[in-house]
């Protein structure tokens, strides 16, 4: 069911609608843009741009290496081409193209990697990807974009398109709560905050932001006011915004649909520890597979649900009280 914000129900969308809005949005301004895909143009909903562009879309089947490859020579062209396929697939599959080929020669390619996460659901294991954060944050001259609903996700390609170089923009496969809107900002690189705390700050990415905003509420209740950020952009971090949080929360919690090992907070983790170490608990996929089942049941069971955000919120201020 939508979580409730303000008393209002949220609105519902899929986030891959927003990349295959973006596309069809650049493909009209800019005749250099062109899209791949791996066998999967309706799951990605890039046969929106396919419907309209035909002469600018390449189906390149079952062979994301070769895809990788295909995209890298066109963008050697003056081409900006967007590939897309299952973030299982993109990440792992084509790693070292995506090292190799791409980022070791900066070329201006971008990768929308879809059903990203556990909610994927029935797709099981081999299909939830949970490793790309750790994957490509570690790859030189990648930029990193985890965009948390319909319309972050539509800005998140339109700016991937307005940079040069490669990008790699992670969403999901289930409808999602929509917590932004068309003017929200979003600048790469800059996470924002969505709610004011000075108890405890949650950072949050993709999904997993709305269920902070839905922690904070409950930890209301209780009398915790907890600050929440949307980091959206992995790579490059907002190293400013996480040390903000740190000094005056004095606690960090970080929420993401993503193993716990190489995401986001580690991420957030290696910053604090350079600069200003507080108390950080992380509410994350712990360093486990996936399975079969219904999306909701799934991040209940794999313990990245609202409820875990709250409990990882007390944990870190009870820790932050014992240092004072």
């Amino acid at each position: 069911m939508p979580i409730e914000l303000q008393n209002k129900k949220l609105e519902m969308r899929k986030t891959r609608e927003g990349f295959g809005h973006a596309l069809v949005e650049l493909g009209e301004k800019n005749p250099n843009v062109v899209v791949l895909v791996g066998d999967l143009v309706e799951s990605t909903m890039t046969n929106f741009f396919a419907e309209k562009f035909p002469d600018r879309f390449f189906e390149c089947g079952i062979a994301e290496q070769n895809m990788t490859n295909i995209a890298a020579g066109l963008s050697v062209r003056g081409k900006i081409p967007f590939l897309s396929t299952y973030g299982a697939f993109a990440s792992c599959r084509a790693a070292d193209q995506i090292r190799v080929t791409l980022a070791y020669s900066n070329l201006n390619v971008k990768i929308g990697g879809a059903h990203g996460g556990i909610s994927v659901g029935p797709d099981g294991a081999t299909h939830q990807a949970m490793e790309e954060i750790a994957i490509i944050r570690s790859i030189p001259n990648m930029t990193m974009i985890v965009p948390c609903d319909y319309w972050e996700t539509k800005k998140a390609t339109l700016a991937a398109a307005a940079m040069f170089g490669p990008v790699y923009i992670r969403f999901g496969r289930e409808n999602v709560p929509v917590v932004t809107d068309e003017k929200t900002p979003f600048v790469l690189g800059k996470g924002y905050e969505m709610r004011a705390g000075s108890d405890v700050a949650i950072l949050a990415c993709g999904v997993m932001v709305a269920e902070a905003l839905s922690a904070a509420e409950m930890l209301e209740g209780k009398g915790i006011h907890a600050r929440v950020i949307n980091l959206h952009t992995i790579k490059p971090l907002d190293e400013e915004i996480i040390l903000k949080a740190a000094r005056e929360c004095g606690a960090i919690v970080t929420a993401e649909e993503h193993q716990v090992n190489g995401g986001l907070g580690g991420a957030v983790s290696e910053v604090l520890v350079r600069h200003h170490p507080v108390p950080v608990e992380m509410v994350a996929v712990m360093d486990r597979f996936g399975r079969s089942g219904k999306p909701e049941e799934l991040m209940a069971a794999f313990g990245i649900k609202d409820v875990n955000v709250v409990a990882a919120a007390e944990k870190a201020l009870k820790r932050k009280q014992a240092r004072s």
